[in-house]
């Protein structure tokens, strides 16, 4: 594993937290691969909240790219409008 910054492991941390970002980006940004991360969490937090990080993420599909049901690799709602030109369109 790389040296990585109080900063950075910070951001390492606050990704792995966050239920739409995947490890691939991670591993992108910081080039970390998944077990390197779940090590990184297991070092750095208290085991009680690793533990509940870990059944979290756990099987979780948009944790993984390859796992997404969703184009593009981002979920977007069916009844989320889009916005074209600076204005909102209608349904």
């Amino acid at each position: 594993m790389s040296k990585l910054s109080v900063r950075d492991i910070d951001r390492v941390i606050e990704m792995a937290w966050e239920d739409r970002t995947p490890f691939e980006a991670i591993n992108f940004q910081f080039n970390l691969n998944e077990q390197e991360v779940i090590e990184l969490m297991r070092r750095e937090m208290k085991n009680s909240s690793f533990r509940m990080w870990r059944k979290r993420v756990q099987g979780r599909a948009t944790k993984h790219l390859k796992k997404r049901t969703f184009d593009k690799g981002r979920f977007k709602c069916s009844r989320q409008r889009t916005i074209t030109n600076n204005s909102i369109s209608k349904r």
